[in-house]
């Protein structure tokens, strides 16, 4: 017989875990001998007994509720932790070889503590505090040895406490200092007042403002500004050399050259070079008309 989805045994576990006499219940269920636990685990993963499964997860519940009180100085809700607890022990019960002639305990532990951990670092901050497993260790450990390296020397400095917590974890230096950094402060919500002691003053997420112009704003002028060039380049093309010389010299440039002097470059007056611009203007301002009906350009 096939072994029930593991996400039905899960979500039915799960249900059960936010029940308030979880605890009771857990700390009178009966302890299983090796050779019951072991027929219970063949039972479930050979024929899919369902009852088999509930025995081994009732008997091993005290093992979630004991490993998630452990984590308690975190300060997310007790259920929770058994909730994610209880996750792990289904995951276990899922994946547990009874051929290898271990205990289950011993081999759910793992699991139950693994699933508690990973919903710790989910929630314990909007920020992510670590996903690999050298920022994990430091995570749960950071705070104990460093309290224990302090407590051992009162004068040790912080460098040398991010040396020895370093070697002991055998992590890089600058990662022990980045997660000292995350954990040595909480989130702080943005309705906040700046000041604690004034309810007036302006709150935090006054301070966030952006002048700057929203992002559809961006691509919009981005895109009219493309538009308008490949007008222009279009509209270029019906004028002569000379006019396109001039028009380049006293329109296109940052540094618009003076009539007097695009008069000399060109062998002619500058009364000549503003006649040629001014007709240059009208015949591009025709030929951008008669593009895609665009009426009051100015060039």
């Amino acid at each position: 017989m096939k072994p029930v989805a593991y996400s039905e045994v899960a979500t039915r576990s799960v249900s059960f875990v936010t029940s308030r006499n979880l605890i009771r219940s857990a700390m009178s269920a009966p302890y299983l001998e090796r050779e019951q636990e072991q027929a219970l685990v063949l039972r479930w993963k050979e024929q899919g007994d369902q009852v088999a499964l509930d025995q081994i997860t009732s008997a091993h519940m005290r093992l979630v509720i004991s490993t998630a009180s452990r984590f308690r100085k975190f300060d997310l809700p007790m259920a929770d932790l058994i909730q994610e607890g209880t996750v792990g022990l289904m995951e276990a019960a899922f994946r547990f070889e009874p051929e290898r002639d271990v205990r289950f305990s011993t081999y759910a532990i793992w699991w139950i503590r693994a699933s508690i951990q990973d919903y710790i670092l989910r929630n314990w901050s909007i920020v992510r505090g670590g996903t690999s497993s050298t920022q994990k260790a430091l995570f749960f450990n950071l705070r104990r040895l460093r309290a224990k390296l302090a407590q051992e020397n009162e004068t040790i400095s912080k460098g040398e406490i991010y040396s020895r917590i370093s070697s002991q974890l055998g992590v890089p230096e600058k990662d022990v200092e980045l997660m000292d950094s995350r954990l040595s402060g909480p989130d702080s919500s943005l309705s906040m007042t700046v000041s604690p002691d004034d309810s007036n003053s302006a709150e935090k997420i006054d301070f966030l403002v952006d002048d700057h112009p929203l992002q559809d704003e961006i691509v919009e002028n981005m895109i009219d500004s493309e538009r308008r060039v490949s007008w222009l380049k279009q509209a270029l093309c019906v004028l002569n050399d000379r006019e396109l010389r001039i028009i380049r010299e006293r329109r296109l440039k940052d540094d618009a050259v003076t009539l007097e002097m695009l008069g000399t470059r060109l062998g002619i007056s500058k009364e000549r070079v503003r006649q040629i611009e001014n007709r240059a203007l009208e015949k591009l301002r025709a030929a951008l008309l008669s593009q895609n009906g665009i009426a009051g350009y100015h060039a």
